[in-house]
């Protein structure tokens, strides 16, 4: 088992940014790749970026690109989602994800294993 935990959610205004972390714990000796998806009020959930467990390959959604950006730390066992100009239509519940049954890119919420509990972020103008 794999536990995540997600933390820097919060409110900011439109054109501020925010740093979400993500933890790991409990079986972090596995390879793992790992992504962030968010939900919006009466929205399916999707993927925002994901990234490999090496680091090396990453996904960016279109509506993100050029402005969120993910890494990882394995030695700490972290994933980090930097969002820079954010805007209204970024609100919603974030969530980190873990996927070990593969070390590349996954894309699919159904393949992905593990998730944590969520983080709100909030956008306002």
């Amino acid at each position: 088992q794999v536990q995540l935990v997600e933390s820097g959610g919060g409110l900011v205004q439109a054109g501020g940014s925010l740093r979400l972390s993500c933890a790991a714990s409990g079986r972090t000796s596995r390879r793992y790749a790992m992504g962030w998806f968010r939900q919006a009020p009466g929205k399916e959930r999707e993927v925002v970026v994901a990234i490999s467990w090496s680091g090396v390959s990453t996904y960016y959604a279109d509506s993100v690109k050029g402005r969120f950006t993910i890494s990882r730390d394995n030695a700490k066992n972290t994933v980090v989602l930097q969002m820079n100009s954010l805007k209204l239509e970024d609100t919603a519940v974030y969530y980190c994800a873990a996927d070990d049954k593969r070390i590349g890119i996954s894309l699919s919420a159904g393949e992905y294993d593990y998730w944590g509990q969520g983080t709100q972020v909030t956008v306002s103008s």
